[in-house]
């Protein structure tokens, strides 16, 4: 049997909202922090994480150095040149964690907030969360995630957004535990309320415009193509938001690919067009976004 669905939405009537600058457009820049936090075989799991620079051709169940070292590169080299650029066009990002990542690499976590972004949860392990078979194991990992991000960076975690999709219990987890938002969502140009969990705030989130479409055969080869997507989405979203639409653009980084020299440009060339747009745009941390949806609907 079929579960529920909502294909309706609003119905394509739009609230008249305005972000705190007085812009229509909302834009979210996300950096994945997950690097550390995948499967890999030299960490005990059963097989490693196959998606990286090209498909891993090493053995089920045999240690893939290359791939743990593909992901490595983010933590070493890529989250630095990432954190310049944000600094340089003044943009404040918020950085999805996985717990697992976070404690083997406390003290990058912790200068990512020290320089103004936002630490959200991205799981315990880089994995769907729609995995879990067991509540209780699933609201462990969850926990440990707050707590050793928290530790780390010195604020409680209030964003939630985990690999492929949630579980069955993941938002009322979520909800128990008095989290701001879940952005494993992605239906909709703007958050929304989740009627059976009060409080929480539906965030949607994109996979368009995401450079993770460069380890895609449908997406991006050069770092050109990301900006010119969302140049496109820009416009478009700028054009409605002039016509009295409020709208939210989400655009997805990770430390490993946006991160390495022939894909930068993908990073900071969006960063400047976003900077160049002024108060015709809100770029803000998902927090931040969250908590003037709340209020501009009166949901609080």
């Amino acid at each position: 049997m079929a579960g529920p669905r909502d294909l309706l939405g609003r119905g394509g009537r739009d609230p008249d909202v305005t972000w705190p600058n007085g812009a229509r457009l909302a834009v979210s820049v996300v950096v994945n922090f997950e690097e550390g936090a995948e499967e890999q075989v030299g960490d005990g799991d059963a097989r490693s994480e196959r998606l990286g620079e090209v498909i891993s051709v090493v053995e089920p169940g045999v240690r893939d150095i290359g791939q743990e070292q593909v992901f490595a590169y983010g933590m070493r080299a890529g989250l630095w040149r990432m954190l310049d650029a944000l600094d340089r066009h003044a943009i404040r990002a918020t950085f999805l964690m996985c717990g697992r990542a976070v404690e083997r690499a406390p003290d990058q976590a912790r200068e990512a907030v020290a320089r103004g972004h936002e630490a959200a949860v991205h799981g315990w392990r880089w994995r769907p969360h729609a995995d879990y078979r067991d509540r209780a194991e699933e609201a462990r990992d969850l926990d440990r995630c707050i707590a050793v991000t928290e530790a780390a960076c010195g604020a409680r975690p209030l964003g939630f957004f985990c690999r492929g999709s949630e579980s069955a219990w993941t938002r009322a987890l979520l909800a128990e535990r008095g989290f701001l938002y879940t952005s494993n969502a992605f239906d909709d140009d703007l958050p929304y309320a989740d009627p059976a969990h009060p409080g929480l705030l539906v965030l949607p989130y994109a996979l368009d415009s995401n450079d993770m479409k460069f380890f895609h055969p449908n997406g991006f080869v050069r770092a050109g193509e990301m900006v010119d997507y969302v140049a496109d989405a820009l416009a478009v979203l700028l054009a409605e938001a002039e016509r009295g639409k409020p709208r939210l653009l989400n655009i997805g980084y990770h430390l490993r690919i946006a991160g390495r020299p022939g894909r930068f440009p993908a990073f900071e060339g969006v960063l400047a067009r976003l900077a160049g747009l002024g108060d015709r745009v809100w770029v803000a941390r998902r927090d931040e976004i969250a908590r003037a949806w709340i209020a501009a609907q009166g949901l609080s």
